[in-house]
């Protein structure tokens, strides 16, 4: 059995930008402690939602070691150290680990993809660095690559692979994975909407993009689920159903980052080829965030 490198709700962390296009940390040091002070039970940075494909190295390494020291283990910090590139991948899970995070959340390579057995090559070689607990990444509507439950099984059986974060939508495909790997692979959420179905599996939570506006509440309904209320978690589920979907109107992490911002927070711009939301997601958004009754 592996002990999973958190359970419960963990923010996918946005990234706060100056208007001139540097990190905002005097912003971000704000975030993560509203998050921290309403629930959150993880910081995974330097994710999707933290734009970390617009971040050069040296941005994203410091961007990783100053979440790692301003968190100073109040909460795990998972670190985004994914690339297409196995040699870089590498690199960044080296550094996550020397500065002291949790863990690394890894992606399927992108782009130039691979294979089944190129998988297996790219995940071992990476946990084989060093022993820094890896989440594997499963968007395949992102990366256009998806594992195969086999594939996943052979992975689970490396001791420094934690665990999964489920971005499929494939529920027939997490079965098969959770009962070929059981307690060797942990599995997080990675859809807000499916958070109460996949712990009903037996998940271990979620790695959010609704705990940025809603860090309280999403960590509540994982509890939920921990407690065995199914009933209570499923009509929570349903009350932020508009509101994940708000957040999901365009490309992620588009509509979270006007979402925080219209709740207060200076996050400032969006790194091209990202742009603003449309005025009537805007409007989406605005008014999803009322109905739920989210605020600072």
């Amino acid at each position: 059995m592996k002990n999973p490198v958190f359970t419960g709700a963990g923010v996918a962390i946005i990234t706060p930008f100056k208007s001139t296009g540097e990190v905002n940390y005097e912003e971000f040091g704000r975030i993560i402690d509203h998050q921290i002070a309403h629930g959150t039970d993880a910081i995974i940075v330097c994710g999707t939602t933290g734009e970390s494909s617009t971040l050069h190295d040296k941005e994203h390494r410091e961007v990783v070691a100053w979440c790692c020291e301003y968190v100073n283990h109040r909460v795990p910090v998972v670190a985004g150290v994914g690339s297409n590139d196995t040699a870089y991948a590498i690199e960044l899970t080296k550094f996550a680990k020397e500065c002291g995070a949790d863990g690394g959340l890894s992606v399927t390579p992108y782009y130039n993809k691979t294979t089944q057995r190129g998988l297996l090559a790219h995940y071992t070689a990476i946990a084989d660095s060093c022993d820094l607990p890896i989440v594997l990444y499963n968007v395949p509507s992102r990366t256009g690559v998806c594992f195969a439950a086999d594939t996943l099984y052979e992975l689970s059986k490396h001791p420094n692979i934690n665990g999964l974060k489920a971005a499929s939508g494939n529920f027939s495909l997490l079965a098969e994975v959770m009962a070929k790997c059981g307690d060797e692979l942990n599995v997080w959420s990675g859809n807000d909407d499916q958070i109460v179905p996949l712990m009903a599996l037996g998940g271990k939570g979620v790695i959010s993009v609704l705990s940025n506006v809603a860090p309280q509440e999403t960590h509540d309904l994982t509890q939920l689920c921990f407690e065995n209320r199914y009933p209570e978690a499923a009509k929570m589920q349903f009350k932020y159903h508009n509101l994940i979907d708000a957040l999901f109107c365009e490309v992620n992490p588009i509509p979270v980052k006007k979402a925080m911002e219209l709740l207060g927070w200076n996050v400032g711009p969006l790194r091209l080829p990202l742009v603003e939301p449309s005025e009537e997601h805007i409007a989406q958004i605005q008014r999803e965030l009322l109905a739920a009754g989210c605020k600072i």
